[in-house]
């Protein structure tokens, strides 16, 4: 299997020049000028999304991702995990080329234990033998490497051949690399490989002479130099740049590059890196392993990405770095040339996102106020603005061939902006009352008062499809509440997602905190921010059930507020208006069948069947074009009715529901449960008691009588307008407006007070009394 031709042609166009054309210059011998003295500006990749298509990868395994903790052998589980995603690259097509370390662990542990033999031998037949060494200084590395040289070629041998892949061994020492014939020699032979589907494995012949006890001092006169070989880093650089790769993995026992020693406080991983972050660098000790250290690595990066080569330093310890580096996640650090003209990395943007929350947070709740309303008439004044930006990507959206009801989410116009302006002046109300708002107050005792108060959650992020009206919306909850916001809009609605936040940024600079929300790019993918727990702290997912549900099953440790699913029931009972009925039931179904609050299943009582209400209702929905689906019992009753619902437990969200009848109240309440999402569900009836019974035992988050489904709604609650709806049990639940957007704190203010004075005996007396808030 190979890379398809578009991937080939793309890299083609990024090298200049095929691999043939490689192994041709290779063979014919030196190319002037020299390259290893040239800096050859080859366009890099510039983004890790690019990195999919990397068709040349050079993957550098370190000692310390080799060996075991312990170093008493090689970590044969790690390197398994590894040859298995190195081959699946070889058999997608893409030319690897791996530079091990590994030999002399390997000769250690093979050494150690004849040695131990040896001993024990000699011990026995001459307790006393003054020939005696002790354990360890026979250990010389150039011996451990001869040996260990062939058994880690036998076992990487029997671990690619699990998936056919081919490989040779080419040891090579420091010399190889400064006399023209063996240069030319060396990569020659590597062209041959690769041309052969053979994965060359290199590695310094240390038995011999280990590159890192040369130096460059050492070396010829007019020897061609490029980078100072003293490790398996500068040795992997130099391949790299030698054999254009478009990759070069560094593989260490570390995430990546940090400002500082990781140990150390206030460290901070660099998920990129530039020549211009050099200054800000601080590097500690070497490897405890291998030879080098994460000095070396970024020296080696450097130089091979001023050759054209894209670099990424990650853990080699973590579950598929390799394949998880190449589809583009933000795994380790990534060396690129220049980030002017980048969007700013979104760690930096969820740092600003707090301290933007703490600055609103110290504002009078009229200066919060003042900001929304701010922005509410900006929606008004700038209308032109937006729309011309909407308008490119609804233009856009119908070249692609965007489905109806989702160019009707992306669309906007003028009457959508003046209720979003009206939804957002109510926020700004709701907004006087709730930052800081005391809940509980209580004399503890003498001159010692606690207070429970309201305060923002913290950094927020919000992902959202398709509707651009949601990011006005949602910025104005995070500024009412105090709250930090990164917003991760759809590709769709890129144009009016970058207007929208322009005039959140202006609204925000009003009063100084226009880094409190941010627009999160495209660029950056969703896995990623699932996993950036000590930067955000709830995610809310706005969207499809599948985009929901996708990202509830994806972040293990940020909580998510949302709803997977949006099963909405209408129960008819047998005491139901007739025109009540049906205008709700029209309006649930019928009014936005691809809102999570539309109904998707119609319960209704079986006295029914036999009067005007069950035939009004289904030629009434026939009528609006919605496809009917019977139930089981249904099934058992018409002769020929609708074809069986495959579920009773489906979100159609389009012109689709399931009709099912049930026999009372009680077996209504029970179906809700059994199949139901705990969203919203209706009981349509005129009995008071009934719908007494119906609201009090329906557990979902809406429940209602005599009233659409479509009601479950922020902007319709009055809370100005909804982060999203929550069915979750724990903080939120339903549509979740300003104040599912905060949690609290405790405040104790006392004066000398000691938990030992309430000890028997004590100065202090438990009162525990309560004040008025």
């Amino acid at each position: 299997m190979f890379l398809n031709k578009s991937l080939a042609s793309v890299n083609l166009l990024k090298r200049g020049f095929s691999t043939s054309v490689w192994r041709a210059a290779s063979l014919q011998g030196p190319r002037q000028p020299n390259i290893l003295t040239e800096k050859r500006k080859q366009a890099t990749f510039t983004e890790r999304s690019q990195l999919k298509y990397a068709r040349r990868l050079v993957v550098k395994l370190g000692s310390a991702v080799i060996t075991r903790e312990d170093n008493h052998g090689l970590a044969l589980g790690r390197l398994a995990s590894i040859v298995e995603q190195v081959a699946e690259c070889h058999l997608e097509g893409r030319e690897v080329m791996m530079v091990t370390s590994g030999a002399v662990a390997f000769g250690s542990q093979k050494l150690a234990q004849e040695l131990l033999m040896s001993l024990s031998m000699r011990e026995t037949l001459s307790p006393k033998d003054p020939t005696r060494v002790e354990q360890g200084t026979l250990l010389e590395p150039r011996a451990a490497a001869a040996v260990g040289q062939s058994g880690l070629m036998s076992l990487y041998d029997a671990m690619f051949a699990q998936y056919g892949v081919k490989i040779a061994q080419v040891l090579v020492t420091k010399p190889d690399f400064y006399n023209e014939e063996t240069r030319n020699n060396l990569f020659c032979t590597l062209s041959e490989l690769i041309s052969l589907n053979i994965v060359p494995i290199i590695n310094t012949n240390d038995a011999v002479s280990p590159p890192m006890f040369l130096k460059d001092d050492d070396l010829p006169v007019g020897s061609k130099k490029g980078i100072a070989i003293k490790d398996n880093d500068s040795l992997s650089a130099m391949l790299s740049a030698e054999v254009q790769a478009d990759l070069l993995i560094l593989m260490s026992d570390v995430d990546g590059i940090y400002n500082k020693p990781p140990w150390e406080d206030g460290a901070k991983l660099m998920h990129t890196y530039t020549s211009n972050d050099r200054h800000v660098i601080e590097f500690g000790k070497k490897s405890k392993v291998g030879t080098g250290g994460m000095d070396s690595k970024v020296k080696a990066a450097t130089w091979a990405l001023d050759r054209g080569v894209s670099v990424v330093i990650c853990n080699g310890m973590q579950e598929k770095a390799i394949k998880t580096i190449i589809a583009g996640r933000k795994v380790g650090t990534f060396f690129t040339e220049s980030t002017e003209g980048f969007s700013t990395p979104v760690d930096v943007l969820a740092e600003n996102a707090r301290i933007g929350s703490r600055q609103m947070q110290a504002l009078s709740p009229e200066q919060r106020a003042n900001a929304v309303n701010h922005l509410a008439d900006l929606l008004v004044s700038r209308e032109e603005f937006i729309l011309q930006a909407n308008a490119k990507d609804l233009a856009e959206a119908k070249r692609h061939g965007l489905a109806k009801p989702l160019l009707s989410r992306l669309s906007l116009n003028s009457a959508k902006l003046k209720n979003l302006s009206v939804g957002l002046k109510q926020i700004a109300e709701s907004s006087l009352q709730n930052v800081g708002r005391v809940l509980r107050h209580t004399r503890l005792a003498e001159n010692l008062e606690l207070k429970q108060v309201t305060v923002p959650i913290g950094v927020l992020l919000v992902i959202f499809e398709s509707r651009p009206d949601s990011l006005p919306q949602v910025a104005a909850l995070a500024m009412a509440s105090a709250n930090g916001l990164l917003l991760k809009g759809g590709k769709e609605a890129s144009n009016s997602n970058k207007a929208l936040m322009e005039l959140v940024k202006e609204a925000l600079a009003t009063v100084g905190a226009e880094n409190a929300v941010s627009l999160v790019s495209t660029r950056e993918e969703i896995s990623d921010l699932l996993s950036m727990e000590d930067h955000i702290d709830l995610i809310i997912p706005r969207g499809s059930s599948e985009l929901v549900r996708t990202i509830q099953e994806q972040s293990v440790h940020i909580p998510v507020l949302g709803h997977a699913e949006g099963v909405c029931h209408v129960f008819v009972d047998k005491e139901a208006d007739l025109r009540k009925a049906l205008k709700i039931v029209r309006d649930a179904k019928c009014d936005y069948p691809a809102a999570c609050n539309a109904m998707e299943t119609l319960l209704i009582h079986e006295d029914l069947m036999s009067g005007n209400i069950f035939n009004d209702v289904c030629n009434m929905l026939k009528r609006e074009g919605v496809k009917i689906y019977s139930g089981p019992k249904l099934s058992q009753k018409l002769t020929f009715g609708p074809p069986a619902a495959k579920s009773l437990k489906h979100e159609y969200g389009a012109l689709e529901c399931c009709i099912e009848i049930v026999k009372d109240i009680d077996e209504a309440i029970e179906h809700i449960h059994t199949y139901g999402s705990g969203h919203t569900d209706v009981i349509v009836t005129e009995s008071d008691s009934a719908a007494q019974q119906f609201l009090s035992s329906v557990d979902s988050a809406c429940v209602f009588h005599n009233a659409s489904s479509r009601f479950a709604d922020g902007f319709r609650f009055g809370l100005g307008a909804e982060v999203g709806i929550s069915t979750a049990r724990i903080h939120a639940r339903g549509p979740v407006g300003v104040e599912g957007l905060l949690t609290t704190k405790w405040i104790l203010r006392g004066q000398d007070h000691a938990a030992a004075d309430f000890a028997e005996g004590g100065s202090c007396v438990w009162l525990h009394e309560p004040l008025p808030l």
